[in-house]
């Protein structure tokens, strides 16, 4: 998603502001500053639709947490607040023992997953591979589908790169989680 900065007259405003906006469409809160995200094309919601009915169908059979998709809010850090929304992202019940909040999360998601728009700009993706490493997550998938690879990161410095013939493999409470990446590319 293309990302533009919101004016707003008020100057900064926090995750809780923003909340109250109710749906006021894509977006994530950077350091105070609405950011505004063009809508998702074709191929990243199906992307986001199948990782999401795999991952989703997984962890509900296996009781492991909570697979949330579509943006979901994740506070990065506050005073200014930063707020990112994930494509797809996981908890386990360790970290959400009571479910999803009803707002914005603030507990490290075990995984995030991030699908790589046609607008997209690898010096976004990067600063947002930082900002969830930097609150805890355990891993972060980026699917690119032009080159219909997952990039698998433990760390923000540390990646594989898996292409078809590989399989994703989950690790942590996702463990037995697998996934071909030419299933995960196949229309």
């Amino acid at each position: 998603m293309t990302a533009q900065p919101m004016q707003t007259k008020t100057g900064l405003i926090t995750g809780s502001d923003l909340l109250a906006m109710s749906d006021i469409g894509p977006c994530e809160l950077i350091d105070g500053v609405i950011v505004r995200m063009s809508p998702t094309g074709g191929i990243h919601g199906f992307l986001e639709s199948k990782l999401a009915r795999r991952l989703g169908a997984f962890v509900e059979d296996t009781k492991a947490g909570w697979c949330l998709v579509g943006e979901i809010g994740i506070y990065i850090r506050h005073d200014p607040d930063r707020i990112r929304g994930a494509d797809l992202a996981f908890w386990s019940l360790a970290k959400l023992p009571d479910g999803p909040p009803s707002g914005f999360i603030e507990v490290a998601p075990d995984l995030v997953v991030e699908i790589l728009s046609p607008t997209d700009r690898w010096a976004d993706m990067r600063q947002k591979i930082d900002d969830y490493f930097s609150i805890g997550v355990g891993t972060l998938w980026v699917v690119d589908p032009d080159e219909e690879t997952v990039f698998v990161y433990r760390s923000a410095s540390q990646r594989i790169a898996l292409h078809s013939g590989d399989t994703l493999a989950a690790t942590g409470p996702l463990t037995g989680f697998t996934l071909p990446i030419s299933e995960l590319f196949a229309f």
